[in-house]
């Protein structure tokens, strides 16, 4: 028989291998994944808080560098306007001079914006000029809002100034206004580095840029339209050119040079100024960088590593039991004597001697199997197993034993057979033989073998039994039954065929004949020729006995006696008796 095997889905060494790989691989994942996240998390703290650090303290030296000329130019307006001279007012206008470089022009005027004083470093100085301020923005922006700080403006188109104006505490003190340059700030910036590439720098409220370490951009006037005509360029102008910062914060964004950076910002109080501390992410990031190149070089090795251990692993597991498939599949071929041989000292080396141990109990099963299927050719299973059981063949050899004889076989069936398709023929005979068989296991009688239409029964012998003549009398008696049964069906559709049986008890010699390969147990003696003579004077529906086995059989069979009849191949007439049966039914 031909066992259908399920292909199969997924092989145990790539299960085995992929289950050992993700389980070595995984954790160096999660934990590189982990190590860089954490990495990045401290190293952008840690930059968050220098970055920060530095606009903050930038803001605060600006801050304090507009308030220490706010506080200078404070003196100059504490007098009220008529109790000072215009000698006076100028010798304190020209000492603020030299104590503020940054200051390059100083102006006073009263509250109406009439000028009454003008300093310069670069053109003569003017007294009491009459000149009208009052349409001035910062005169404006001091008067009207009280903002001291003015908008930032280049002069000639270069450097940075800015308009700074204080108005003394009383009306009669008058205002000063105070033009300075905002270059003396780069000194504050340029002091500033982050790192190896990192700057800082100081835009104003519309994003013109007042101080960079490249002094040089802020005479150029550098402001967000500039940069929009750089190509590539156009998100920078976009960045600096977004409302004021309102608060201190670290964003990401493209840097002057349009690459990506990381700046800390903080605002310059009162004139609303942004400091930019800046650095690149490639700077910035490098230790997140080289951690993570050190985590992707150890997930290599790891995948590397993962790969070999899950190979060897899964191979070390996998190749036994493909050693047990193999010893299975030859084991199932009726390789018997096959043996799986592995030594791996634990639970597949004891599965594997297991294994061993099975086929050899299959072996010794398939021989009793083979024993028992021979001896069932002639025994019944019940028979023939008792005989395996008690592991020895001796009752099947020759001996002299009291056995009774059973033949049976059917009539006219010659003539039946010589007007009959052979496939009717032969499922007469397969219902036939199916019928008595299931009789002849029941009983427990021996089989010799078939002869045509007709066979040979033993009981007694090999192995003897209860009351021999009367089990075999009621197994003729079933036989003949469940035959007439068959009888009436054939006859109904026009088969004329009937069944008679002879059945005699005496000693004879029973035994083994045959050759290797092809053997039958048999009875041999006169018995055995009784018997089938019976069966020959038999008609459709009778069993015939002796005298002698009906004097065996007792008054539990009733029989009906037929007197003297010479039967062929016996010289003196033999006594007749046949078994009663039942009224048969008629077609």
């Amino acid at each position: 028989m031909t066992i259908a095997i399920r292909p199969l889905r997924r092989s145990l060494f790539r299960k085995y291998f992929t289950t050992i790989f993700a389980a070595v691989l995984l954790p160096i994942i999660v934990g590189g994944t982990i190590e860089a996240w954490l990495g990045y998390r401290d190293q952008r703290a840690s930059i968050d808080s220098r970055l920060l650090s530095e606009a903050r303290a930038s803001s605060e030296r600006i801050s304090s560098f507009l308030n220490s000329i706010i506080d200078q130019m404070g003196w100059t307006v504490q007098l009220p306007v008529a109790s000072v001279s215009p000698e006076e007012r100028r010798f304190d206008a020209l000492r603020l001079l030299r104590q503020a470089p940054a200051i390059t022009e100083f102006a006073q005027a009263d509250r109406q914006g009439k000028e009454l004083l003008r300093v310069s470093r670069v053109v003569p100085d003017i007294v009491d000029s009459g000149r009208d301020l009052s349409r001035e923005t910062s005169f404006q922006e001091l008067m009207q809002n009280g903002g001291r700080f003015g908008p930032v403006y280049f002069s000639r188109g270069s450097e940075p100034y800015m308009a700074i104006a204080i108005a003394g505490e009383k009306h009669s003190t008058g205002v000063a206004i105070a033009e300075v340059n905002l270059k003396l700030i780069w000194s504050v910036i340029a002091n500033i580095r982050v790192g190896q590439k990192g700057h800082a720098h100081v835009r104003d409220r519309i994003g013109r840029l007042i101080a960079h370490p490249e002094i040089v951009r802020v005479l150029r006037g550098e402001d967000p339209g500039d940069l929009m005509a750089v190509p590539g360029r156009q998100a920078v102008a976009d960045d600096v050119a977004q409302a004021p910062v309102q608060s201190d914060t670290v964003i990401v964004r493209r840097g002057d040079s349009g690459a990506w950076v990381i700046a800390g910002s903080a605002i310059v109080p009162g004139p609303n100024w942004t400091v930019y501390v800046e650095q690149p992410l490639s700077e910035a990031f490098a230790p997140i960088y080289a951690a993570l190149w050190r985590t992707g070089i150890l997930l290599i090795a790891g995948i590397g590593v993962s790969a070999a251990l899950a190979y060897v692993l899964a191979g070390r597991i996998t190749g036994p039991i493909r050693l047990l498939e193999q010893g299975a599949a030859k084991i199932g071929a009726g390789q018997f004597d096959h043996r799986v041989r592995i030594d791996s000292g634990d639970e597949l080396e004891e599965l594997a001697e297991r294994f061993n141990i099975m086929a050899d109990e299959i072996a010794l099963s398939r021989e009793r199997s083979e024993r028992i299927a021979r001896l069932r050719q002639f025994l019944a299973p019940q028979v023939a197993e008792l005989i395996e059981i008690e592991g020895s063949e001796k009752l099947l050899e020759s001996k002299q034993a009291d056995v009774v004889v059973v033949f049976g076989d059917l009539r006219n069936f010659t003539a039946f057979s010589a007007k009959t398709e052979p496939g009717e023929i032969m499922a007469v005979l397969e219902e036939f033989f199916t019928v008595l068989g299931r009789l002849v296991q029941k009983h427990e009688a021996t089989q010799t073998g078939f002869s045509g239409d007709g066979f040979m029964l033993l009981l007694n012998a090999p192995v003897p039994c209860d009351d021999p003549v009367g089990r075999a009398a009621r197994m003729a008696v079933d036989m003949q039954e469940a035959v007439q049964e068959l009888v009436f069906r054939w006859t109904s559709v026009g088969y004329s065929i009937g069944f008679g049986m002879g059945m005699a008890a005496g000693a004879a010699t029973v035994g083994r004949i045959g050759y290797e390969g092809r053997l039958e147990y048999t009875a041999i003696g006169p018995v055995v020729n009784l018997a089938s003579r019976l069966c020959s004077a038999a008609k459709d529906g009778q069993i015939l006995i002796d005298a002698a086995t009906a004097r065996q059989i007792g008054p539990a069979t009733p029989l009906d006696d037929l007197g003297e009849r010479l039967l062929k191949g016996f010289e003196a007439d033999t006594r007749v008796f046949a078994i009663k049966m039942k009224e048969r039914r008629v077609c």
